[in-house]
């Protein structure tokens, strides 16, 4: 399968696209070990995903003919509710996919702590992944084992930056060099210099950049911070004040759904900041692209799309789960997921190597190792148990900044500061 046959859609914030509906397929072990239950391993997405989870588990009862798996795919918006009510009936499943909900889990005793299962195999989650090893973690316990994890990087237009005689993007440019860069690059009314941080995994970026949190190591909000509301304006004054960013009117203009994932192929924006998926829709582009990683503030931090894997409290299978996990998250089977050009693998060995630097389906002379570089930035994302409610204040609460009816991102967080400190107080 080609990265263009995917056409990946957009995923939320270490992805998560989910809904009702279950396949099912099964993998299993001819070994005379092999256990009377197979594993039961659920995951979301659509038909490239289960295509890629099952070539993966195949290999899996390959090196291990002891182990059977039972893949479950539940497509849509459904596989929290659905996950919960196997796990609240005695029949989670063994292997779980998670992401930016994990804690929602993990809050209420629904995972297993995998330290010792960890230690006991000898994984060392942040020598495997790097910073994002230690995402998927709760009261200083790990609940899940990172799978896919691509950082945001920053697609560019080469032959406009080559035009301009603007120099590549660095992990080097401050803020100040991307908004000169911009301003060169905007033509108005035509192109626009960059696409826009409006979505929250791209102005986080921003306030972790500058010294900011969302929330504090107390566990409380903090998004009215100096450090945020700085970032906040930033973003915003890019499309009010120096219009090197479409407004929604703009991006309007250029269709129905138009947005930065279309908006940079089409060659309306010049610089888009977002995820792996974004290369679906630049197969066959015919204008010069690459991607560099995204510039830095006071220092480098970046968001991270992926997802992991964990366990349900209720599997009758932990040892042979995590022997599981294990080896799905390694660099054997990781290896997968590149050839299916569905994500980036998590697992540092693999983002480093000729496989993914030089994958068989990119045609185009690309800077893939911009991902393995871009992982030393990630920041650890405050995955609360209130994640959901959080993401739904803070998207309502700044509706009116982004629509530029309310200009002043510390009136806008203030307000949403407010909303979340009752949210979070009122969930404790």
């Amino acid at each position: 399968m080609t990265l263009d046959s995917a056409r990946f859609s957009r995923r939320g914030f270490l992805g998560l696209g989910v809904a009702a509906g279950v396949i099912t397929l099964t993998a299993c072990g001819s070994g005379a070990g092999a256990a009377d239950a197979p594993l039961v391993m659920t995951v979301w997405g659509g038909d490239p995903d289960r295509k890629t989870y099952q070539a993966r588990i195949d290999l899996l009862v390959k090196k291990h003919p002891d182990l059977k798996v039972k893949l479950q795919l539940i497509p849509g918006d459904a596989y929290p509710q659905k996950v919960q009510t196997m796990i609240a009936g005695g029949t989670g499943p063994d292997i779980m996919q998670v992401a930016e909900s994990v804690n929602t889990y993990s809050s209420k005793n629904q995972l297993l702590p995998l330290d010792d299962l960890a230690k006991k195999a000898n994984l060392d989650p942040g020598q495997r992944f790097g910073p994002v090893g230690s995402l998927y973690t709760y009261e200083d316990k790990l609940y899940a084992i990172p799978d896919r994890s691509g950082a945001v990087t920053v697609f560019y237009n080469k032959d406009m930056f080559d035009k301009k005689g603007i120099k590549a993007p660095t992990a080097d440019w401050t803020w100040d060099d991307a908004l000169d860069a911009f301003k060169e690059l905007t033509v108005p009314g035509k192109v626009w210099g960059y696409s826009g941080a409006e979505w929250f995994p791209q102005w986080w970026s921003l306030a972790y950049q500058n010294g900011g949190t969302i929330i504090d190591a107390q566990g409380r909000p903090a998004v009215d911070s100096d450090e945020v509301v700085e970032a906040l304006q930033w973003a915003g004054d890019l499309v009010f004040k120096h219009k090197v960013v479409p407004s929604k009117a703009d991006y309007a203009d250029m269709g129905p759904d138009i947005g930065g994932d279309q908006a940079f192929p089409n060659q309306k924006v010049a610089t888009h900041a977002n995820g792996f998926w974004v290369m679906s829709g630049l197969t066959k582009v015919k204008f010069g692209w690459d991607i560099a990683p995204m510039w830095r503030g006071k220092k480098q931090a970046v968001s991270a799309f992926g997802s992991g894997l964990a366990i349900s409290r209720t599997s009758k299978q932990r040892d042979n789960a995590f022997k599981a996990i294990d080896f799905l998250t390694s660099a054997e089977a990781q290896k997968v997921i590149i050839d299916s050009g569905q994500d980036v693998p998590a697992d540092l060995e693999v983002q480093k190597s000729q496989a993914f630097l030089k994958p068989s389906w990119m045609k185009t002379d690309v800077d893939m190792g911009v991902f393995a570089e871009s992982s030393a930035f990630v920041f650890r994302a405050p995955f609360i148990p209130e994640w959901n409610q959080m993401i739904d204040t803070i998207s309502n609460g700044l509706a009116d900044f982004w629509l530029g009816k309310e200009r002043s991102a510390k009136k806008a967080l203030t307000a949403v500061q407010k909303d979340l400190e009752s949210l979070i107080k009122s969930g404790a």
